[in-house]
């Protein structure tokens, strides 16, 4: 299984905007992704509720996980969106 282990780069935390955008982006990846508070049980990453219930603040560890074909890259653009704070996923228009 691959996993990126990252902190919350938004500063609100996985609340409201920021949860939206992460689970448009892990819906848009195409591959299924989980997502855990540091090491707390995991939890869908294309599940909007999913991802507010984890109550994840700016500054705390998440970590993202999938075992699917093709989710090493995923998981770094998910990474990458989630560590920076970004307003959507590195590489789209």
């Amino acid at each position: 299984m691959a996993e990126r282990r990252v902190t919350v780069g938004w500063p609100e935390g996985l609340h409201a905007r920021p949860a939206s955008i992460f689970v448009r982006a892990a819906t848009a990846s195409g591959v299924p992704v989980t997502i855990a508070k540091g090491d707390g049980s995991p939890v869908n990453a294309a599940s909007m509720l999913a991802v507010l219930s984890l109550g994840a603040e700016g500054g705390q560890e998440v970590v993202l996980a999938s075992d699917a074909e093709g989710s090493e890259a995923a998981l770094d653009r998910l990474a990458k969106l989630v560590s920076e704070g970004l307003e959507e996923l590195p590489g789209t228009v």
